[in-house]
């Protein structure tokens, strides 16, 4: 299992997601370019501490992405408001990689197209979308539920208060 972020534009939101990642012992892509430097203050603030605790992989293009997802042999799981299929629908593998779009413009028609599975998180009507923090940890704690891939950590961790 692994996140994986296309040209994110929001630093807070890639600390929280590197964050989402550390915790729960998942992987973290980030396809460039970004619209920050990864010394963004915003971005070692949302990530805390925890972005020492994980390696996050660092692709320079959507190409190369796309290589290294072919030599994995990992599908492609897209977070997309463009799905027909809500993601609770899906059955996750252990082997996934769930990228997740650009907060302002999602992903490009090719991206959308390479993908194995498109999948959505359901709305209330006329609403447009969830944060993509949020968003990638709905969708990974239903894959690791799915798969059964929790870390073994502590029985339960802390929920942070700041």
């Amino acid at each position: 299992m692994r996140l994986a972020l296309y040209q994110p534009d929001i630093p807070q939101n890639t600390g929280t997601i590197v964050r989402l990642g550390a915790c729960l012992a998942v992987p973290v892509a980030i396809i460039e370019p970004a619209g920050f430097p990864v010394t963004d203050r915003n971005f070692r603030r949302a990530g805390m501490d925890y972005l020492d605790r994980i390696a996050v992989e660092r692709h320079a293009s959507w190409r190369t992405f796309a290589d290294d997802l072919a030599a994995r042999g990992s599908r492609l799981v897209l977070a997309t408001t463009r799905a027909e299929l809500r993601y609770t629908d899906f059955a996750f593998a252990a082997t996934d990689t769930i990228l997740l779009g650009r907060e302002s413009a999602g992903v490009p028609d090719e991206v959308h197209a390479a993908a194995d599975a498109r999948l959505a998180i359901p709305l209330a009507p006329g609403l447009r979308s969830l944060n993509v923090a949020v968003a990638a940890a709905m969708l990974l704690g239903e894959a690791l539920r799915q798969t059964g891939r929790w870390p073994e950590a502590s029985p339960i961790g802390r929920v942070s208060r700041g």
